[in-house]
């Protein structure tokens, strides 16, 4: 055999081992891959002792053999024209089989393997058949361990290309969440808190200031002043925990300030559009205008100049309108306060012995007469219609009323004086007259008059209805309309008469 026959017969062996590499990865048993060295090379030395005896008892060619070293120089005449066929390397490789061995194996539900077309090749080198499984293992048996070696290397090299493309897909999928995770990060989230200002509109007032303080997602600190509408809308912040407050008052367009609650609220921001309002909820209320001071005025108009207003012109106009609105509250206050000085002096009256003050409820319904220590309370103008006298009578003298009047209450004054008050018991007369039960006529006690006189007599606790069918009625219950009198008088009169000072 020449050598250049040799040659090629040494590349097709090294490409069919190849193959045999990536083909046989179904017969290749995980316990062979994890022989120790020791166990191998036993294997291998045993294995080459045996060829080598064979080789001894074979040193005479038999007819079969020079056969087929003839049929190989034949071959080799036409290397240049036709390349090698697959049986040829067969007969190489498996010289040591027996005669009976297929050079295919079945497979289930395909019958037999298809022939090799042996004009199709990789370049000059022939395509292998695919061996059986008996095939397989001898030709394992009889490989060189550096063969072997060489599959071994092949199904760990394809195995770790198979397990670093996976590692490579997760680690790029691993690396793109985190990425995404790290942009969320550092994008600004808008979220919406609750607020309640009665009367608040930001599109002609200032916006509401608030404190927010804590930590972002990059462990920064942060304490700044944002602004919301009335809606609680306007804070963007970085994902993090934050403590949220109101910082100042905001101004409405008729300058309106808003009491600041005191209020705080632990947040954390989490995504983009997030609703806190059940986590913080802020009300705002409206105190009395006249009860703003100028500081409260000054804090809001600052707060509405640096955010809260589209500019600082803005923001003085509201300024201007909260100062006018409490000025005019705080006015209006004066001057009621005034009024009220001016009808407790009128509702204040006294005599050489003892002073009252007027029933707010009788004010400017009734006028009084008085003549030394005697003073009395009609209605209206009509002198003639007396609702209650009052006089005064020393300690142990007795005091007899009017004709036809009744003692409704007594003062003791401690300084040997008691006021007696007396007077018709109007809850009982009225409805007598009207129902003509009484010498008086009818037209003595107009309707209006009527109404007028049980309601102040009994302070409108009952209506006129009531006191005519229920309390008193067509029998005429004196004492039980007496009692209703007073009762009231007790309430409303009698305490504030006091001793002269």
């Amino acid at each position: 055999m020449s050598d250049e026959t040799r040659g090629r017969e040494d590349a097709a062996q090294d490409a069919q081992a190849c193959a045999e590499a990536l083909e046989s990865l179904d017969w290749i048993a995980l316990d062979e891959l994890s022989l120790s060295d020791s166990a191998v090379d036993a294997q291998d030395e045993a294995h080459e002792d045996t060829e080598h005896e064979s080789s001894d008892a074979k040193d005479v060619p038999d007819e079969d053999e020079a056969e087929a070293e003839a049929e190989a120089e034949e071959d080799d005449s036409k290397g240049d024209d036709q390349p090698e066929s697959d049986s040829g390397e067969e007969t190489v490789l498996l010289g040591s089989l027996p005669a009976d061995d297929s050079l295919t194996r079945e497979l289930p539900g395909l019958g037999s393997a298809p022939a090799v077309d042996e004009t199709i090749a990789m370049g000059d080198i022939p395509l292998p058949s695919v061996p059986s499984a008996h095939e397989a293992e001898a030709r394992h048996r009889k490989m060189s361990p550096q063969r072997r070696n060489l599959m071994v290397a092949g199904v760990v090299a394809v195995a770790l290309v198979a397990g670093g493309a996976g590692y490579a897909a997760w680690n790029g999928y691993q690396q793109e969440q985190a990425a995404v995770v790290a942009a969320n990060a550092h994008t600004m989230m808008s979220v919406q808190i609750g607020v309640h200002a009665a009367g608040l509109d930001c599109s002609t007032g200032s916006k509401i200031p608030v404190q927010v303080s804590g930590q972002d997602s990059d462990g920064s600190s942060v304490s700044e002043t944002l602004y919301v509408d009335e809606h609680g809308r306007g804070i963007k912040l970085l994902p993090g925990d934050y403590t949220l407050s109101i910082a100042g008052s905001p101004i409405a367009a008729d300058g309106t300030i808003y009491t600041v609650p005191t209020t705080k609220a632990q947040v954390s921001v989490k995504s983009d559009g997030q609703d806190l309002s059940a986590q913080a909820s802020f009300k705002l209320k409206v105190p009395s205008a006249d009860t703003v001071t100028d500081d409260q005025i000054d804090a809001a108009a600052k707060y509405a100049e640096e955010g809260g207003c589209s500019s600082a012109a803005a923001a003085k106009i509201l300024q201007q309108a909260a100062t006018a609105r409490r000025d005019a509250a705080a006015n209006a206050v004066s001057a009621s306060e005034a009024q009220a000085a001016r009808d407790a002096d009128a509702r204040h009256k006294a005599t050489d012995l003892y002073q009252l003050d007027i029933p707010v409820e009788w004010y400017g319904k009734v006028a009084t007469w008085q003549n030394g220590s005697t003073l009395c309370i009609y209605l209206g103008d009509d002198a003639n219609t007396p609702i209650v006298t009052l006089v005064a009578v020393r300690d142990g003298e007795s005091f007899t009323p009017d004709e036809g009047d009744a003692v409704l209450g007594a003062a003791n004054l401690g300084n040997g004086y008691t006021v007696y008050a007396s007077g018709p018991v109007y809850p009982y007369v009225v409805p007598q007259t009207i129902n003509g039960r009484t010498q008086d006529p009818v037209s003595t006690y107009p309707m209006d008059t009527a109404i007028e006189l049980v309601e102040l007599t009994t302070g409108n606790r009952y209506t006129y209805s009531q006191i005519k069918n229920v309390l008193v009625g067509k029998d005429g219950k004196a004492d039980a309309a007496t009692k209703l009198e007073c009762d009231y008088l007790a309430q409303i009169l009698m305490p504030s008469i006091k001793a002269q000072d």
